[in-house]
């Protein structure tokens, strides 16, 4: 199990390197192509709509078809989908190309590996360790995320080093990631044997008590999903750019520091979980980020405005190992990865949904209008939850004094 855990761990913290550097080029290579924000929205959108859809499968038959082969199978997709967004010229081609590569510009992973890991993870441990390891979980997603970041000035040494122009550096860089996205295939064939590899017949059912609960929280989810959806890190890379000229050579350090302020966050949530309650956790650390989100689009520096960005930073994500502890608490072992599917599948529909509809505010209403529908419907997201599930407590906080 100890190995199994190492195994996940550094498969997650190498997806999440090529992601954390998509999630700052893409918005930049697509608008050194020329893409206007509404263009650039429905490709990022195409992206998070596929990795919905990798997320909708896996849910119905991750079980089925073996979770290690389905692993597989989706990275091998997403590294195939970096390739062809590198050689396609064709802005049809690209979004077809994200869709069914799943690229992800959202900048952080949220797609089909991560729901099976997450259920391999929390088979793996016991209810008292299961919050420290989706904290490590999370941790080597962050770190690794935050170093893709960095990674994201490459196209800008490519043109220095190269005298590339800046689309050709951009394809350069994107064919690279397809290459290091095919490394957890190594680290997944190591795993034990999936234990439900090759079993027939339909997709297991949550149970009615599951059912309902997971519905809940599902709503929830595609709410707070949306609101990210209008802060993809496509684009908000683009409203730097646009609004105050940087570049990504400024930019990946910027996405850096929020991924590293993001990773070391982490370090006191499973403190915070233990003290106060997962749901409690959840809401108190998440809710101060969105208000914190508003100042933003009225900031006259750019100084400043990357100061207010990583302050939400060194906060906004200190909530996301506790809401997938808790999720894997509420259900069973065998109705993990379809719990854990769906709810990840509303947040990607609410992601895909979020960068469209971004770049049409952007165009109609001004480049700050995602940021505050974006912190208004996360706003939203926060109270509703700590409404609904304040009483609903997972099995190592029932009977504990102040939670």
């Amino acid at each position: 199990m100890d190995r199994a855990r190492t195994l996940l761990y550094a498969a997650a913290g190498a997806r999440s390197f090529v992601i954390g550097l998509t999630g700052v080029t893409l918005g930049l290579y697509l608008a050194a192509r020329g893409f206007d924000p509404a263009l650039l929205g429905g490709v990022v959108a195409s992206g998070l709509a596929g990795n919905a859809a990798g997320v909708a499968l896996v849910a119905a038959w991750g079980e089925r078809l073996g979770r290690r082969r389905a692993l597989v199978g989706a990275t091998v997709l997403s590294a195939a989908g970096l390739a062809t967004v590198a050689l396609v010229a064709s802005p049809p081609g690209i979004a077809i190309a994200s869709f069914f590569g799943m690229v992800n510009g959202m900048g952080r992973d949220r797609g089909p590996a991560q729901t099976l890991e997450q259920s391999l993870l929390a088979d793996a441990v016991d209810d008292a360790g299961r919050t420290a390891a989706f904290t490590r979980y999370s941790f080597a997603q962050d770190v690794f995320g935050a170093l893709g970041s960095l990674a994201a000035a490459a196209p800008a040494l490519l043109q220095g080093a190269l005298g590339l122009e800046p689309a050709a550096a951009h394809r350069a860089t994107f064919a690279g990631a397809a290459l290091l996205a095919l490394a957890p295939v190594a680290l997944y064939a190591r795993l034990p044997a999936d234990r439900t590899a090759g079993a027939h017949g339909p997709p297991a059912g949550l149970s009615p008590a599951s059912r309902r609960r997971v519905a809940r929280l599902s709503a929830l989810i595609a709410l707070d999903g949306l609101g990210g959806g209008f802060l993809a890190g496509s684009i908000l890379s683009y409203w730097f750019f646009r609004r105050f000229g940087l570049g990504a050579a400024t930019l990946g350090p910027v996405f850096f520091a929020a991924k590293a302020l993001n990773a070391a966050s982490y370090l006191g949530a499973e403190a915070l979980a233990r003290r106060l309650g997962l749901v409690r956790t959840m809401v108190f650390t998440h809710l101060p980020t969105s208000l914190i989100l508003l100042a933003l689009p009225f900031v006259p520096s750019a100084g400043l405005a990357v100061a207010i960005f990583l302050a939400r930073e060194a906060f906004v994500q200190m909530d996301v190992p506790a809401r997938q502890s808790y999720i894997a608490a509420v259900t069973a072992p065998g109705e993990r990865t379809a719990a854990l599917g769906i709810t990840g599948l509303v947040r990607n529909v609410g992601w895909a949904l979020g960068p469209g509809l971004a770049g049409g505010a952007m165009t109609a209403l001004g480049l700050g209008a995602p940021l505050v529908a974006g912190a208004a419907l996360k706003t939203t997201y926060d109270v509703a939850l700590y409404l609904s599930f304040r009483g609903v407590r997972p099995p190592e906080e029932r009977g504990a004094v102040g939670c």
